[in-house]
């Protein structure tokens, strides 16, 4: 139950840190943080959780990332459900949470898309459904080799947030623009429940793209990265 509670607790904060700096800083008046500020804040959420409960957890806080590390032998199956539970009960707590605050603002409005992600018309540069697809499987996948490179016994110890933090900072500023990046179901679901519509309507691509490319990454990595017999 630590565990679980620790995702919970890990997913929360990356919603209510990455998706509320995008809501609430990003394009605040005259010092507005704008793309380069929300991918830096995604990556810090993902640093700071991982080095509070890596040791406890794992810090996976993404379907896609348990998933994948399940695909690559690194995490049991038994628990893949339960994490996924935690995972996306924290994200919509913590998009709960993000919603009352920008209702504090009298000229909040949910409908104008509360950090969701999407494509066609709801992407941010107007790419389409193929391009969202592409790339949230490619940006999974990498994402995957990140994290099993950084976390595997043959890589430098005490770095691996350092850079999951900053590869997650890397593909928010790469694909922000094109579905206001996804790469986490979790994420995804967290503020989608309170936009409805069309945030509920393609949220099935933020699922399984990102489960798809985190599946690949692992078999990729498992590929590349054993140790020879």
């Amino acid at each position: 139950m630590k565990q679980y509670g620790a995702e919970f607790l890990g997913t929360f904060w990356l919603v209510l840190g990455g998706c509320g700096s995008a809501v609430l800083a990003a394009a605040f008046p005259n010092v507005g943080i704008g793309l380069l500020g929300v991918s830096f804040a995604f990556g810090l959420t993902v640093l700071t959780m991982a080095f509070a409960i890596g040791h406890i957890s794992g810090c996976h806080l993404n379907p896609a990332v348990s998933v994948g590390l399940c695909v690559a032998g690194r995490f049991p199956a038994a628990k893949l459900g339960p994490y996924i539970v935690a995972q996306v009960l924290g994200a919509i707590a913590a998009g709960g949470v993000l919603y009352v605050i920008a209702s504090g603002n009298p000229a909040f409005d949910v409908s104008a898309g509360f950090a969701s992600n999407g494509f066609a018309e709801h992407s941010p540069g107007g790419y389409s459904m193929v391009a969202a697809l592409v790339t949230e499987v490619v940006m999974t996948m990498f994402f995957l080799l990140i994290i099993l490179g950084a976390t595997d016994k043959r890589a430098p110890a005490g770095f691996a947030p350092i850079a999951i933090g900053l590869g997650l900072t890397l593909i928010h500023l790469v694909s922000i623009p094109v579905t206001n990046t996804s790469v986490n179901p979790a994420r995804s679901t967290g503020v989608a429940v309170f936009v409805g519509g069309w945030a509920i309507s393609q949220l099935w691509l933020f699922w399984v793209a990102p489960i798809i490319g985190g599946a690949i990454g692992a078999v990729v990595y498992k590929a590349i990265g054993e140790e020879s017999a």
